[in-house]
């Protein structure tokens, strides 16, 4: 009996180191994480901002037949945007993207051929990623700075490649579903619906309705107060992150 009591010490004395082990290796993967506490590995979806800017976007993926509108259409009213290529895109329309670029506009990454990206396995994720970049290079002579993953697919794989090859994820906070074709107004509609300070709008390149739509919806944002800049001129200078709602935010002392 005395033989059976001591090894049930050294038992449970055992499983007490285990747990305490376990406790410590969980504590040391916390403290060693890039990620603080109330952070998370996120895309931007839109940056917490006092004045009211906006972000106007169009990602090209399909075909350019309303680039010359969507592109007159700017300029007439002065606003500038930022333009997610997807890689196969611009080699197809090379004149395209430089005429976007010299006209003042952000040209960004969508990706190679527009994969989703988490069922990419690491090679491929990175190469969709890092080739789309060398073919916008090759065109601007500017490295793209923000990376948008295609049709809003994304995990914490995919974001932290993309800071990998020095992008920054973007996604969207408002998305009048213009790849469907609703009628222009209902685009207007839908973006005066959730268009607030610091947002981020997804267009697409390709579709008349959203060219359409497009005088009407600057017109309106202007005469609610907005000014419309690139996303990088958007996104935040300085210690930042991306609270669990996608929203880009100063990191105070007190988070450091």
């Amino acid at each position: 009996m005395v033989r059976l009591a001591g090894r049930k010490k050294v038992f449970l004395f055992a499983a007490l180191l285990i747990w305490l082990a376990a406790v410590v290796a969980v504590l040391y993967l916390l403290a060693s994480s890039p990620v603080s506490a109330g952070q998370t590995v996120r895309p931007v979806y839109s940056v917490a901002r006092e004045d009211k800017r906006i972000a106007l976007t169009f990602d090209a993926a399909w075909d350019d037949s309303t680039t010359d509108g969507v592109l007159a259409v700017l300029n007439d009213r002065q606003v500038k945007a930022t333009f997610f290529f997807v890689g196969s895109y611009a080699r197809r329309y090379p004149t395209d993207v430089v005429k976007i670029h010299n006209a003042g506009h952000e040209v960004a990454n969508h990706s190679m051929t527009h994969l989703d990206p988490v069922t990419a396995d690491d090679e491929t994720l990175y190469r969709e990623i890092s080739e789309c970049s060398d073919v916008l290079f090759s065109l601007t002579g500017v490295a793209p700075a923000l990376y948008r993953a295609p049709s809003g697919s994304w995990d914490a794989r995919t974001v932290l490649a993309a800071k990998d090859l020095g992008l920054t994820a973007v996604q969207w906070s408002v998305d009048p579903v213009d790849w469907k074709d609703p009628p222009p107004e209902t685009v207007v509609r839908r973006v005066l619906a959730k268009a607030a300070p610091g947002g981020i709008i997804l267009l697409h390149l390709g579709k008349e309705n959203t060219l359409e739509a497009l005088p009407a919806l600057i017109d309106a944002l202007k005469a609610e107060g907005y000014t419309f800049v690139t996303v990088s001129s958007l996104l935040l200078d300085g210690d930042t992150y991306v609270d669990p709602d996608g929203v880009q935010r100063p990191v105070t002392s007190g988070e450091k």
